[in-house]
């Protein structure tokens, strides 16, 4: 009986192993090419993965949540469905020839999982199998595991986190739960007392009681709302937002696309928005103003000065919820090579396809609350950045406009930016001169321009 090994993909520079959470296809179920077998959640996004092959799952090799290296195999497929032979992996011996194992076994492995799994079981965070299992074997209570910032997706904590923070503690440079217990102790919670940049993380926040009424429907979160939830209140707590607004004449914008629209789809075979023309003229201001694109690094002493220029566009998804895709290096692409990098990540992002890569690394965000004819936004900023642009929808408005022969007043498409920023490092002229730069490159954008 022919038999094939599904291996976990690589899935981006930075991604080591996956967490299954769902087997899509069961055992002695017949499996096409490129036909989901099982889902799988990294640090960074939730996944599906393809099968390579085509015949009948014949054994899983592990169980749903456990954590799978990349490289490693967890399935076994067979080209025919027979259920008295036994399943035969197989591995490579040190001398390079291929042996016979015996049947695989994950139960150290579930066993493991499971017990890391029920030291947070009763948290609202998400940690993954991987990060668990690392709290439980370094006695990081669950308590303590909430506090530490995670840089993963929407605030993840990931197993470069946990590492990070487990070599901060054994140095002293962060409190663990028995100091902070021996801290409120001393300091009781009703006492006013002074913070530092070393302390906030052990401030707790008491949240209401909800009431629940007749007739009230419960909804349950699901776990990527659940994050985006985590992701939003911590940068609340960790940047202090400010944000300001420009109104923005945009009617040469609104023309030019117009006019080119469908002879830009004709000869590129893609649509045109308007995301693409706010993306390049973002990455402009970016270039004038570049201590914007920039990040606060944890001691709240340094300031990161990006060299690249990735910017972030927030989308919705089918379900409601909101991820950001990343365009790398946008200022190394022109409008038509913008233009495809946006339908593409929006195309994927909806159908669930993207990369953990292609989701991280952003130093800047866009995000278009326009599409939902709102006018302006006052969005949260996407951590570690500092700043994050909304574009509200464009509206025909009549406007005071300067001409030759004396002022006069037209109709003109008008909308509103608004950049919501990191005080601690962006001040109001910075924040708000780079707001007018973005502005300005829109409200001067060539009518005649060639694509």
């Amino acid at each position: 009986m022919a038999q094939q090994e599904i291996t976990m993909p690589k899935m981006g520079e930075s991604v080591m192993e996956a967490t299954i959470t769902k087997w899509v296809k069961n055992e002695g179920d017949y499996v096409k090419i490129d036909e989901t077998i099982v889902e799988i959640a990294t640090d960074k996004v939730d996944s599906e993965v393809p099968s390579p092959f085509e015949g009948y799952l014949v054994k899983k090799l592990y169980k749903e949540g456990d954590v799978v290296q990349v490289g490693k195999p967890f399935a076994i497929l067979s080209t025919e469905k027979t259920e008295s032979e036994p399943i035969i992996p197989h591995t490579s011996s040190s001398n390079g020839e291929v042996k016979k194992t015996e049947s695989v076994t994950t139960s150290s492995v579930s066993t493991t999982q499971s017990a890391a799994s029920a030291s947070a079981e009763k948290s609202s965070k998400f940690f993954s199998p991987l990060v668990k299992n690392i709290a439980k074997q370094e006695g990081i209570p669950l308590a303590e595991l909430e506090k530490i910032e995670g840089t993963g997706l929407h605030g993840r904590v990931t197993k470069a986190d946990v590492l990070n923070y487990l070599e901060k503690r054994t140095s002293g440079q962060v409190a663990t739960q028995k100091d902070i217990q021996i801290i409120e102790k001393d300091f009781p919670k009703t006492e006013q007392r002074s913070s530092t940049s070393a302390s906030t993380s052990s401030i707790e926040i008491k949240r209401p009681a909800v009431p629940i009424y007749p007739g009230d429907e419960i909804i349950e979160m699901d776990r990527m709302r659940k994050i985006i939830a985590d992701h939003m209140v911590m940068s609340k707590h960790v940047s202090p937002h400010v944000t300001s607004f420009v109104e923005a004449d945009v009617t040469n914008v609104v023309i030019w696309r117009e006019k080119i629209k469908k002879q830009f789809e004709k000869r590129e075979n893609q649509k045109i928005t308007y995301t693409p023309i706010f993306i390049e003229c973002i990455v402009k201001a970016i270039k004038d103003f570049p201590m914007i694109n920039v990040s606060v690094d944890e001691t709240q002493t340094k300031i990161i000065k990006r060299k690249n220029i990735n910017i972030g566009m927030a989308t919705a998804l089918p379900n409601g919820n909101l991820i950001v895709p990343v365009i790398k290096n946008a200022d190394e692409k022109n409008l038509i090579g913008l233009t495809k990098a946006v339908n593409d990540l929006a195309q994927r992002a909806r159908e669930n396809k993207l990369l953990p890569d292609e989701i991280q690394g952003g130093t800047f965000t866009l995000t278009n609350v326009g599409n939902f004819g709102n006018v302006m936004g006052t969005p949260i900023i996407n951590q570690p950045q500092v700043a994050i642009l909304a574009t509200g929808t464009i509206k025909k408005k009549p406007a005071v406009i300067e001409t030759p022969q004396g002022d006069m007043i037209a109709i003109r498409h008008i909308m509103f930016l608004s950049l919501s920023y990191d005080h601690r490092v962006v001040d109001g002229s910075l924040g708000g001169s780079f707001l007018r730069r973005v502005a300005d490159y829109l409200e001067a954008w060539d009518i005649n321009r060639e694509i």
